[in-house]
């Protein structure tokens, strides 16, 4: 196992939806997230988060040390009782072996077993207690660089569920896009965490993948064409970080080529980094 990441890091990723739907509101019958100050689209930290999961466990063949915790239809008890079998102890109802070795052996099996507790973090205080872990690896949401115009779209189906509705021929739908948008999101990674969790140097590398390649597994036509375009990431030189990271944030701008068209291409922006205010301690990299 690789030794836990020894620097503090932050990262900016662009990624564009065309004709489809990034992340659907369920208070508002599914519509694209929106800001409704600014008609800015959003997309979750959570929907993020459930692209990177989907990502790594398609990939990693590893699921002694890959696996994913949070996934579709998994019963957490289940998976938690498999932590205290795995250590030889009896699981006592919502609460962590007293004696604090044992507690720390249970979190710890479920920190090296899921890639996805050591980078995001989980409450496991369900029923089997296996406690509680704050993850290194954090995201906000991503706000598009532009108003969105989000669009409902009838649909049609050539056939019908019941019989008694097979003179209708077809039957009606809709589905809501957004033609085009741009957006970006921002995350943060702490090193003082990552030693708590394990997460290594080949889960980072790991999850730079993830970022820039979530999307291509993931295509449906509910989701239209979505794609990461570009990953700015700043490496500090030392755990606790030497800068604040809305100061190198604000190093990287976005603009409109032409402000009169509406956008509706990664071509139509111009992404640019300010390398000239740039900290000494800190590096850039782009991919």
């Amino acid at each position: 196992m690789s030794n836990p990441i020894d620097k503090r890091y932050e990262f900016v990723l662009f990624f564009e939806v065309e004709n489809g739907n990034p992340n659907g509101d369920p208070d508002a019958g599914n519509m694209p997230r929106i800001d409704p100050e600014t008609s800015q689209g959003l997309v979750t930290d959570v929907c993020l988060k459930r692209k990177v999961r989907n990502y790594i466990d398609l990939v990693a063949d590893d699921k002694e040390r890959f696996d994913i915790y949070v996934r579709e239809n998994a019963v957490l008890n289940l998976v938690n009782e498999e932590a205290y079998k795995a250590q030889g102890l009896k699981s006592e109802t919502k609460k962590l072996p007293k004696d604090a070795d044992q507690a720390k052996l249970i979190t710890s099996y479920m920190c090296n077993r899921f890639y996805d507790i050591r980078a995001f973090g989980a409450v496991m205080t369900t029923e089997v207690n296996c406690g509680q872990v704050r993850g290194p690896v954090q995201f906000g949401f991503a706000k598009s660089i532009d108003s969105i115009v989000p669009q409902e779209v009838t649909i049609t189906r050539m056939a019908v569920t019941n019989e008694k509705d097979a003179d209708k021929e077809r039957t009606m739908g809709r589905k809501h896009i957004i033609p085009y948008a741009l957006y970006r999101a921002e995350g943060y990674i702490s090193a003082p965490l990552a030693q708590k969790t394990g997460f290594s140097g080949d889960d980072l590398e790991l999850f730079w993948q993830a970022l820039l390649n979530m999307f291509e597994h993931d295509h449906s036509a509910a989701r239209g064409r979505m794609s990461s375009r570009k990953l700015i990431i700043f490496e500090h030189a030392t755990s606790l970080g030497n800068a604040p990271a809305h100061r190198l944030f604000e190093l990287v701008t976005v603009k409109r080529k032409d402000e009169i068209k509406p956008p509706r291409a990664f071509s139509d922006y111009k992404i640019e980094i300010n390398h000239q205010d740039k900290p000494a301690e800190i590096a850039i990299i782009e991919r």
